[in-house]
């Protein structure tokens, strides 16, 4: 049986790379450097069922601030790649997808060079193509790239994150979305935004690429 998607486009952060708690531990030092609200304790259940613009305006970060905030985070983080891993099970999953023909993109704000770093450079060469960086535009324009670079129909095309905004990216240039549950925001807000998956486990991605098992057994339909 052949893949039932030719191409997989993954988030980083909080779908293959376990960096919640990472972020939130730099969330004071940022509020501080740039001088926006710091998030109480009690606030981080309720953010993780924001979207990204709603966490900048909560926080009352403005825009213009961003990209000198994303370059900090990235430069912070090339210095503690060892802090982070990736989820447990991603790799058995990354490696079967592309031993069955599944060609992979990584769409991520994350910096390339922290991407490939926490991959590793067995993980990282799996991927066909990395669009990378922090972004006033979202992840649309990316996605739109990398089909246009892969020449990959959208209907054939699977994306797969674990922020709302990857599910309303993913809608945008017409491709399929999945939301993962392991990540950082939170089932009821990805849900509302109907993604045509969502993956409790790494491995009920295989189930669904591949068609190992039944499909709506393993999966929770949106």
């Amino acid at each position: 049986m052949s893949p039932r998607y030719a191409l997989v486009i993954f988030d980083f952060d909080g779908t293959l790379a376990d960096s919640g708690d990472w972020f939130l531990s730099i969330a004071d030092h940022l509020a501080e450097r740039f001088k926006f609200q710091s998030v109480a304790a009690d606030e981080v259940e309720l953010l993780r069922g924001r979207s990204s613009s709603e966490v900048i305006r909560h926080l009352g970060i403005p825009r213009w601030k961003l990209p000198a905030i994303g370059r900090y985070v990235h430069a912070l983080l090339a210095q503690q790649t060892d802090r982070i891993a990736l989820f447990d099970g991603i790799v058995p999953v990354l490696r079967q997808l592309a031993e069955s023909g599944v060609r992979m993109a990584l769409v991520t704000s994350n910096a390339e060079r922290n991407a490939r770093a926490i991959l590793g450079p067995d993980n990282a060469a799996l991927f066909e193509r990395f669009e990378c960086g922090a972004s006033l535009f979202g992840k649309a324009p990316r996605y739109r790239r990398v089909l246009r670079k892969t020449k990959i129909a959208p209907s054939d095309v699977l994306s797969i994150g674990d922020e709302t905004r990857d599910v309303a990216a993913a809608k945008k240039v017409g491709v399929h979305s999945g939301a993962v549950l392991w990540g950082y925001a939170n089932r009821e807000a990805l849900t509302q935004l109907q993604p045509d998956f969502l993956f409790e486990r790494p491995d009920d991605v295989l189930r669904l690429v591949l068609g190992e098992g039944s499909v709506t057994a393993a999966l929770g339909k949106a």
